[in-house]
């Protein structure tokens, strides 16, 4: 624990009394009699012409220091790991408490028990899932204290005591804001006086990690997981092959670029993190800053409910994420033995599947409360899931990331590092990021690739041994299936790695350049066409294969920014043109084919619709062909061509020329202007606004949208099969019968742009659905309407820049 002392801060005893005179002072102040509601909090309005240093500010022994500057963004300053944690409960607290306190009622499998067993979990990453099944899964993680015994375990494995330091704190603080605030005076009114909101323990933080490592295997699986019950002994055997995916196939994703000294305007680092996350539940993120003197300082954004900054930056580093194309799960493909479907064979030697069953308190809807009893069969490999379990085969998923609570260790070592040398020792150390590549850039001017996440050690020579059943050939390489039959089909390991059974750092697909590295969740194969990266395990994700259009879109925007060709000025990038990169909103969709779109159009005004009837389609030839290819939300034009593109896309001859794997980034391209289906899907789209009664030249802005209380906010962006780079992810593509989309629930989420300057950060952000998830917030929304404005907020990392902020409000508290 780091504290400091009067010798090394002569100082700061002097200006900490200060601090607590000035405190007390504004205790007599109306807004800082409700921050103290305990006695031990005061809220202090700072003149901006104060600057302080973070010694003179510093907190103290046992005090933590809230600072908030413009748009309700905390700056934690703390003297420990439990202070900095303790700071940022409370504070998240006071934001997001309803969000949090409701992803722990489902962390507990408790549901059922407040919303009733037939409602939505409302878990978009395993969707759709039941409150009854989503207890049931959690409520075996429970019972299995597998959390326990991972805390039980010395670190690196297990957690540091600064990891349990700052878990303890961070719980506290959260509890602390309730017991001070109480249950019945919420400012939230989504949960205030719910008896679903309770005080939270250091264990909930852990689960919550636990839970978020395992988003990309398991979690896809909750109610496959949770509905699994073995088929009666007389049902016939049908061949079945389940679902599952890596996450990047999902609408979750994000984009990076990291900049190097030959590609930046002042030859320093630059990076542009771009994460794509829901806009609601527990899966978003929270804007903080985190410092203890001397120790650590970054800022940047937190995942709901972990104490550490995952994406972000430090005074010379900068560091994001994006879903990694790897796989973390394979399945197992189990031969059951004759007669009974709850025993395998596995060397041709019986095993019985074990049995855990879990009791779920449930109400029904007249109020009254029940017990249910369900049980979950799992097997050597890992759980048995529903899909495709018949009288002779069950499929069991195997979770790479079962035993891994090492990430917070990992991206908290990352938040105190300065370079990439010591980012690559820390990842390194832990291998604990579960599921996201790592993109970086440092002042020095090196920008930095790997997928050095958790993958199962899968080789490619394992996989042609073992992906042998039916099944498996057919689902491979998308799904990884092997053949649980035979021992020699476990996962391998590698003598660097941290634990049995994972890839160690020397398969991580990596790359340092001094011009530029990017991702757009393909895999690592095209990090920069210059210099491709082969040669890694499968699992990790293909070469040589088609790239998404958000992708190629990507390295375009990259390649004409170096050559100055994109009318943004000189070639090379500086703050200003990665900002206008990042919201240019171009549709590469429409930059490829709309040319030829139009051309259709006008050689045939009339086309034939999927109904049969004739549509004239001529009105829609000019609009088209006025659209300037954005989807800003004035763009005129971006509507009509969604309606099309989305119908036409899925033609399977929907391009004239291939994909070629010698030219990746232009290929395939040319709209067959000659396939009935796309003709059909120009002559759908125009019958479908008319028959909304909705004019063709609709402006984006009027149909894309968020709600925000009575408020709605337009918003920009479209989806991956369009070739959007700022990417806004509907629930339901289709518009509807009111004539606009539903709102938006995925996207841009945390945008960083920022240029790691000689005299420090220059950074810019914008967390697009707001600080805060309470709807009477005055943070709930202000920055999605700078966003839908295309305005960022300039951060404010040092003593200086937070001081000078004129609203600046510091809450004081004592531990």
């Amino acid at each position: 624990m780091f504290r400091f002392s009067s010798s090394r801060c002569p100082r700061y005893w002097r200006l900490l009394l200060a601090a607590c005179l000035a405190g007390l002072m504004a205790s007599f102040t109306a807004p800082a009699a409700q921050a103290r509601a305990s006695g031990n909090a005061a809220l202090v309005t700072t003149a901006p012409a104060k600057i302080m240093t973070a010694a003179s500010v510093g907190p103290g022994p046992d005090r933590v220091i809230i600072r908030r500057t413009e748009y309700g963004i905390p700056h934690i300053l703390a003297d420990s790991y439990r202070g900095l944690g303790y700071g940022e409960g409370y504070a998240f607290a006071q934001d997001n408490l309803c969000a949090m306190a409701a992803h722990v009622v489902t962390l507990r499998g408790e549901r059922s028990l407040y919303f009733g067993p037939t409602g939505d979990s409302g878990d978009l990453e395993a969707s759709p899932s039941t409150n009854l099944a989503s207890d049931v899964y959690y409520r075996t993680v429970l019972n299995s204290a597998t959390v326990e015994r991972l805390l039980a375990r010395p670190a690196p494995l297990g957690p540091t005591s600064r990891a349990r330091q700052l878990v303890a704190g961070y719980a506290a603080g959260y509890d602390r804001y309730l017991r001070d605030t109480g249950v019945a005076h919420l400012p939230d009114p989504t949960c205030r006086g719910a008896a679903w909101v309770r005080p939270i323990t250091a264990l909930d933080i852990w689960r919550n990690f636990y839970d978020l490592s395992r988003v990309a295997g398991t979690g896809q699986f909750k109610q496959d997981i949770a509905t699994a019950t073995p088929p009666a002994r007389t049902t016939k055997a049908t061949a079945q092959t389940p679902g599952g995916t890596p996450l990047a196939d999902t609408s979750i994703g994000s984009n990076a670029i990291a900049l190097g000294r030959d590609a930046t305007r002042n030859h320093t680092g630059m990076l542009l993190a771009n994460p794509h996350f829901p806009w609601a539940g527990p899966d978003r993120f929270y804007q903080v800053q985190l410092t203890i003197p001397g120790v650590l300082n970054v800022a940047g954004a937190s995942l709901y409910g972990t104490p550490v900054v995952e994406v972000g930056h430090t005074e010379n580093l900068a560091f994001t994420g994006t879903v990694s194309a790897a796989q973390r799960f394979t399945l197992y493909q189990l031969a059951l033995a004759p007669g009974d479907p709850t025993s395998y064979l596995v060397d041709g030697r019986r095993r019985q599947m074990s049995r855990q069953t879990v009791t779920i308190p449930v109400r029904g809807s007249d109020g009254r409360l029940r017990s249910v009893r369900r049980t979950v069969h799992g097997s050597s490999y890992g759980p048995v899931i529903a899909s495709g379990w018949t009288t002779t085969t069950a499929f069991a998923v195997r979770d790479a990331n079962a035993g891994n609570l090492r990430a917070l260790d990992e991206w908290l070592a990352m938040d105190r590092s300065e370079n990439l040398p010591q980012l690559r020792a820390a990842q390194d150390t832990y291998q604990g990021i579960p599921w996201s590549t790592t993109i970086a850039a440092d002042s020095s001017g090196t920008a930095y690739f790997a997928d050095a996440s958790v993958v199962p050690h899968v080789t490619n020579a394992g996989a042609a041994r073992c992906v042998s059943t039916p099944q498996g050939k057919a689902a491979y390489p998308g799904l990884i299936i092997l053949n649980g039959a035979t021992s020699a089909c476990g996962w391998g390991s590698d003598p660097d790695a941290i634990e049995p059974g994972i890839f160690g750092p020397s398969h991580y697909p990596h790359l340092s350049r001094t011009d530029y590295v990017a991702n757009s969740n393909n895999s690592a194969w095209l990090t920069n066409p210059a210099e491709p990266i082969t040669g890694y395990p499968r699992i990790f994700g293909d070469t040589g294969t088609v790239r998404t259009l958000r992708t190629r879109l990507g390295l375009e925007m990259v390649s004409q920014r170096l050559r100055g060709t994109d009318g943004l000025g000189p070639a090379g990038f500086d703050l200003r043109t990665l900002q206008q990169v990042m919201l240019g909103d171009h549709n590469y969709s429409g930059e490829l084919a709309r040319g030829q779109a139009v051309a259709m159009c006008r050689r045939h005004p009339t086309l034939t619709a999927s109904d049969g009837k004739v549509v004239n389609v001529a009105a829609a030839c000019p609009l088209l062909a006025r659209w300037n290819l954005r989807d800003d939300p004035d763009s005129f034009g971006a509507v009509l061509w969604r309606e099309f593109w989305r119908r036409g896309v899925q033609a399977s001859d929907v391009y004239t020329v291939p994909f070629d794997p010698a030219h990746p980034l232009t290929t395939p391209s040319t709209l067959n202007t000659g396939s009935h289906a796309v003709r059909r899907a120009l002559a759908d789209a125009v019958q479908e606004m008319r028959s909304l009664h909705l004019p063709l030249n609709l402006p984006l802005g009027t149909v894309q949208h968020v709600t925000a209380g009575t408020r709605t906010i337009p918003i920009e962006g479209c989806d991956n099969d369009e070739g959007c780079f700022n990417v806004a992810s509907l629930p339901e593509e289709q518009l509807q019968r009111d004539g606009s989309y539903p709102d938006v629930i995925e996207g841009s989420s945390f945008i960083m742009a920022i240029d790691l300057t000689a005299t420090g950060p220059r950074t810019r952000t914008i967390l697009t659905y707001s600080e805060s998830a309470n709807p009477a917030s005055p943070h709930h929304s202000d920055q999605t309407i700078l966003y839908s404005r295309k305005q960022w907020v300039t951060d404010r990392f040092t003593e200086a820049q937070i001081a000078a902020d004129p609203g600046l409000e510091t809450l004081s508290l004592t531990m």
